[in-house]
């Protein structure tokens, strides 16, 4: 994106000059005015016609401006945030200014993809590379967590199954012989495909409705196959579904990343140096569309010689894992008891643990502990959230602690909390200022009131 246009005193004539505003509707009027003059050069509109200003509110002085920037880089956001706030900052009764990133879609959101309306939670396994065992882990996990959520079912399909498995690897679906299920598949009276059970997991794949022959897809047609299955499959009532994904970072990853909103991503890899080089860049890619890593899985990370019992090592090199930014779920050993079909309840000791930490790992990033006396604006309107703040900080004592948990990035309030505290002359001042972001759907502020 080109940097946005940022209005000047030039971009009002002498004869247009604001006059100071004498009420919060006159003031924002004014705002909106002014924003109105910054534009995205990507498609030629100012912020409001591109769809970017959700909201503005002004409250004795102080605007808070709620966008939409999603679809914006870090580095982009942060220039469209820039312009907005000094288009504002340039009106006349303006004392303070503050972008607050729009909150996304709500969980179990009645628009999401109709496939996934009664999903709970969508964990995706992907890999840099393919031949590492993604597929595999998939399965594995799928079943483990299936195991672990009751009793499963018979084969005859008659299940309360809670737990799914999605091949999105539509140019190698390895998961029907993975499990050692085929179609056909059926479809529901709507005419929605309905998910093949085995032993109380759902599955759906292309390779179940495909004869065998090589699936020569170039990216339109991979992009819609891929967007039907996820759209029509009657899934139904789902704890979990695990989603395989093909390896890299194509049009497959790039149209899941954008139709599903997952809750985790399991990456694998083997402890290849070059392999776990181009993992670091695999996480990037879901952390930059606000993909929670759960963790990575080294495969194929040694051996144990069945005569001597001795451990081998199958790449060379010490500790290639302890540069990725990620805990490492389980170094799983070339297992010839992994080469047998899964089922759940059925799976090899280390891949029921695993199961058991990915599980572990959605918990605690998606169950968030607040302290009692937090300042919570999740779901609040812009205009409540800046009185909820300023009633929060004043009623913090001094030298006590102030803790602020959104469903927006915080940080922009440093300077809004600044103002409000004695004795503080910089919003830098205002330290210890820590904001983190447990999951993609909340952050906690903490800092101390002077």
């Amino acid at each position: 994106m080109s940097d946005p246009h940022l209005p000047d005193e030039t971009d009002v004539p002498d004869d247009e000059e604001p006059t100071p505003a004498t009420t919060d509707a006159a003031l924002k009027d004014e705002v909106e005015a002014s924003l109105r003059k910054v534009r995205d050069p990507d498609v030629d509109k100012n912020v409001f016609e591109a769809g970017l200003v959700e909201d503005v509110a002004v409250t004795d002085g102080a605007v808070t401006i709620v966008a939409d920037l999603d679809d914006f880089r870090p580095k982009e956001a942060e220039q469209v945030t820039t312009a907005m706030v000094r288009a504002v900052s340039q009106v006349e009764g303006v004392e303070h200014a503050h972008v607050e990133r729009a909150a996304p879609g709500a969980r179990g959101d009645p628009d999401r993809e109709t496939g996934l309306a009664n999903v709970d939670r969508v964990i995706a396994v992907a890999s840099a590379k393919g031949g590492v065992g993604k597929s595999t882990v998939a399965t594995h996990v799928a079943c483990a967590l299936a195991g672990n959520a009751g009793d499963g079912a018979d084969s005859a399909g008659d299940s309360d199954a809670s737990v799914g498995l999605f091949d999105a690897d539509i140019h190698g679906p390895n998961v029907p012989e993975l499990l050692s299920v085929s179609g056909p598949v059926y479809s529901d009276d709507d005419g929605n495909p309905l998910p093949v059970e085995t032993a109380g997991l759902r599955v759906m794949s292309v390779g179940l409705m495909e004869s065998g022959a090589p699936l020569a897809w170039r990216g339109a047609m991979a992009h819609d196959a891929l967007t039907e299955l996820f759209e029509d499959t009657a899934w139904g009532d789902l704890d979990t579904l695990v989603v395989d994904l093909p390896p890299g970072t194509g049009d497959v990853v790039l149209t899941t990343l954008q139709e599903v909103r997952l809750d985790g991503v399991v990456v694998v890899t083997t402890p290849f140096h070059a392999a776990v080089t181009d993992t670091a860049r695999s996480l990037a890619l879901f952390r930059e569309n606000d993909v929670p890593v759960l963790g990575v899985v080294a495969n194929m990370a040694g051996f144990t010689c069945p005569s001597c019992g001795d451990e081998h090592a199958l790449f060379e090199g010490e500790g290639p894992l302890a540069g990725l930014d990620a805990p490492v779920l389980a170094e799983l050993g070339f297992d010839p008891a992994v080469q047998e079909t899964p089922r759940p309840g059925d799976v090899p000791e280390a891949m029921a643990a695993l199961g058991e930490g990915v599980a572990g790992r959605v918990e605690d990033i998606w169950s968030v502990e607040v302290p009692d006396d937090a300042v919570d604006l999740r779901g609040i309107d812009a205009e409540a959230r800046h009185d909820r703040v300023e009633s929060g900080f004043r009623e913090t004592g001094s030298g006590e602690s102030f803790v602020l948990v959104s469903d927006r990035d915080p940080a922009p309030v440093r300077s809004f909390l600044a103002t409000l505290a004695d004795g503080i002359d910089d919003a830098d001042d205002l330290d210890p200022f820590e904001v983190r972001r447990p999951n993609p759907e909340t952050w906690l502020l903490r800092t101390e009131k002077p």
